[in-house]
């Protein structure tokens, strides 16, 4: 797989992938789930992230209604394995799990990481999401119905682990370290391996964390994906 330097768009042919399973046996491909029907890929980050969490919950129940339509649903994080084999063994899921610590299937879908300058960096360097200062990120504001009030992101992420009871382990602390500000995405991928429809999150500003596509919208793109 090479890396795009460009989040992969609908028009795009989805780079073919197979990696270990998390909630099943032996490997999942990209080829043999398209070999079914269209695929819905959601590439996260790690477990230690609450909104990664919440997204992962709520694609349980998008995997639901995508089933009807003779849609695949297939969720990548890069939490090593045996950490999200512990998690899942009790919030089991009906989504499709797999893990990719290496990111080399985000990167092959063009999913960057966002990467840190000092405070003092050039105004003019500063473009999210390609960079950001811990200034920036300071002066987030994300709001969530399980906030108290609008947060920084850091503060956010904070309070829902919390709330969630969701102590890191080593595994999650390296994972945070390592690809904190890994981007996250979700592609609908029809059985010619064609991307149909396509979706980064925080597209704009960090502030946008947690924002994802509706059922309704990830079902119209999945019934397209069927002409």
């Amino acid at each position: 797989m090479t890396t795009s330097h460009q989040p992969l768009q609908a028009g795009d042919i989805a780079p073919e992938f197979a990696l270990p399973a998390i909630n099943r046996d032996g490997t999942v491909s990209l080829s043999a789930l398209r070999a079914k029907g269209p695929v819905l890929l959601a590439l996260m980050r790690g477990l230690h992230c609450p909104f990664c969490r919440r997204q992962l919950a709520s694609l349980a129940t998008t995997r639901d209604k995508l089933a009807r339509e003779g849609v695949e649903t297939l969720a990548v994080v890069v939490t090593p394995m045996q950490r999200a084999r512990q998690y899942f063994q009790y919030r089991p899921t009906p989504v499709v799990l797999a893990s990719d610590p290496e990111v080399t299937t985000h990167r092959a879908f063009g999913l960057l990481e966002t990467a840190m300058l000092p405070d003092d960096a050039n105004a003019s360097d500063v473009h999210w999401p390609q960079t950001v200062t811990l200034q920036q990120l300071m002066n987030t504001s994300v709001q969530s119905d399980e906030l108290p009030a609008p947060m920084n992101l850091m503060a956010a992420a904070e309070a829902l682990n919390t709330r969630d009871g969701y102590e890191m382990t080593e595994a999650d602390q390296q994972t945070f370290a390592t690809h904190g500000m890994q981007w996250a995405g979700q592609f609908l991928i029809d059985t010619t391996g064609t991307i149909r429809w396509a979706y980064v999150e925080a597209p704009d500003s960090p502030n946008q964390y947690g924002h994802v596509p509706n059922d309704e919208e990830i079902l119209a793109a999945a019934r397209s994906a069927h002409h």
